[in-house]
């Protein structure tokens, strides 16, 4: 079981694992980042890839929430394929070829359940199967052994994977500790640079008091470097929105931040919620409500932030990665929003990114019912698969034994 840390510092916690062998590949990958966003609650992929290509099918199948045809955003190239209204800046993103769109992203016998699905996709497993470990923590067990006893040294002074929330997600945990640290929100990273930190109290004890005593002085250790890596950026991209009004922008300010800082950490989560849209996803006007405004944020954030990191001159080292639990059905419902359903597009985004389209629009039978799904068009774990062999540049035999059998890669990465 792994053992959570409490905060040693403020909006500071750890958790970290064990491997068996040494390897570190930061100056293989050539310093490369990689960064997930977390899309909380089944994302509706239909209303957010529009196929125009089928445009009159889409419409007949949702023509409650249906975006108009005239509003959906073009992609050069892509005649058939649109965005949501509400995502311009992502349309700009594709357009100048930083944004790839791969289509009906899922796995076999996709399960419906939040916490279930939320699980296979953290954790890289099978429908049937139940993983202790996370795919992102399986990779940072291979590739920095002995996690924490021998860290920090001078290969790697800084933490392996950062989370932008107040725990470190299963997709870091590793054979049997997690190797990520959590950062609780934006205003505890601030206060810790601004040295308004205060001491916590020593309230340990028990079985792990050994264990708790030292990972005490490596948060201390990662706090401080975390803390100097931030304070080295004096400015960044005035296009953010003024704090608060982005929750997910202000986690990516945070990153960007630390990258430009010198971190050499390899792999950073954020998140944001809402996506459980069963009711209300619109309003009368179908290009607005619930489901526009969660996107447009989405949108926002994903542009300020590649701003920044171009802005701040490290745009060449990241490439980010947005995912849901799963997406929504074909048809509406009558409350006007969309139930649990299976495949769903996945964004990938970043300066090293082929731009484009991978897959085709979704088709369905004519004879629609309200359990019809969005087929499977590509494994998820096969979008893992590129990012590790393409991105950190791991062999085939080691991307193959992070998650748990092949996965042919795909063309995302330039």
């Amino acid at each position: 079981m792994p053992v959570l840390l409490p905060a040693l510092l403020p909006g500071i916690s750890l958790r970290a694992l064990a491997s068996p062998f040494l390897r570190t590949v930061h100056d293989e990958a050539g310093g490369h980042v990689l960064v997930l966003i977390q899309m909380s609650g089944g994302n509706d992929g239909l209303n957010t890839v529009i196929p125009l290509e089928f445009y009159d099918a889409y419409h007949s199948a949702r023509s409650n929430i249906a975006i108009p045809e005239d509003k959906v955003l073009r992609l050069e190239g892509f005649d058939g394929t649109g965005l949501h209204p509400a995502m311009p800046e992502l349309q700009q993103l594709f357009n100048a070829g930083k944004l790839s769109i791969v289509q009906g992203v899922s796995y076999p016998q996709p399960n419906f359940s939040h916490f279930r699905a939320t699980d296979i996709w953290l954790t890289g497993a099978d429908a049937g199967q139940v993983l202790p470990t996370g795919w992102a923590g399986r990779y940072l067990d291979r590739e920095y052994p002995r996690f924490p006893q021998d860290y920090p040294n001078a290969a790697m002074p800084d933490p392996l994977a950062i989370q932008v929330g107040s725990l470190v997600s299963p997709a870091l945990q590793g054979p049997a500790l997690t190797m990520g640290m959590a950062i609780s929100n934006p205003n505890s990273f601030y206060d810790l640079i601004a040295d308004k930190a205060p001491q916590t109290v020593d309230s340990r004890a028990g079985d792990q008091l050994a264990y708790i005593r030292e990972m005490s002085v490596k948060t201390d250790q990662y706090a401080g470097v975390i803390k100097k890596a931030a304070q080295k950026v004096t400015k960044q991209s005035d296009k953010y929105p003024a704090a608060g009004k982005n929750p997910l922008a202000d986690q990516l300010k945070i990153v960007a931040r630390l990258v430009a800082g010198g971190l050499q950490t390899r792999i950073y989560l954020v998140s944001m919620g809402g996506f459980d849209t069963h009711a209300r996803q619109t309003d009368t006007d179908t290009t607005t409500g619930a489901h526009a405004k969660l996107l447009a944020r989405l949108s926002e954030a994903i542009n300020v932030f590649q701003d920044d990191l171009a802005f701040l001159g490290v745009s060449n080292r990241v490439v980010g990665m947005t995912f849901s639990e799963f997406g929504r059905r074909i048809q509406s419902n009558a409350s006007g929003g969309t139930d649990h359903g299976a495949a769903a597009p996945v964004f990938v985004f970043g300066d090293g990114v082929k731009a484009g389209v991978i897959g085709e629009n979704p088709v369905w039978p004519a004879k629609l019912t309200v359990n019809d799904n969005i087929a499977m068009q590509y494994d998820f774990r096969a979008i893992y698969s590129t990012l590790l062999e393409k991105w950190f540049r791991t062999d085939q035999a080691s991307t193959a034994s992070v998650l748990l059998k092949n996965f042919a890669p795909l063309p995302l990465i330039a």
